[in-house]
């Protein structure tokens, strides 16, 4: 039973510290406060823009509309979307352009220098 649990928790610690776990577990995090921000913003947003609307029917607030959870919570998930969207494009775009600037040709660089150091020399006579 010690032997089990021991390997169990060094294949749990061994797990735990790939990098691609606490990178997962950062991003949850961020997102999560991420989702409360936006949440703000667009019942503060929605709210000011719809008032007009929401006072003549008599409503206090867009979450007190039969579906008004319901559109806020769409509103949130296009404008997290968006924002992810435009994340990710910025970062393809970032690796197209480290994609297209290749380093140059080793060979190349090696016939250059042959091809120079010869027209030196026979500039010089030697």
């Amino acid at each position: 039973m010690l032997r089990f649990r021991s390997s169990f928790l060094a294949d749990f610690k061994g797990f735990i510290n790939k990098g691609n776990v606490v990178d997962l577990a950062v991003a949850v995090v961020i997102g999560g406060a991420f989702g409360k921000v936006v949440d703000a913003v667009v019942s503060l947003v929605t709210g000011a823009v719809l008032r007009p609307a929401l006072k003549a029917a008599n409503v206090d607030a867009i979450q007190n509309w039969p579906a008004g959870a319901v559109l806020v919570s769409l509103i949130n998930f296009l404008v997290i979307a968006l924002v992810v969207f435009l994340i990710v494009r910025a970062i393809e775009s970032t690796r197209r352009r480290e994609e297209s600037v290749a380093p140059p040709d080793p060979q190349a660089l090696l016939a250059s220098a042959a091809t120079r150091l010869a027209d030196a020399l026979d500039r010089r006579d030697l």
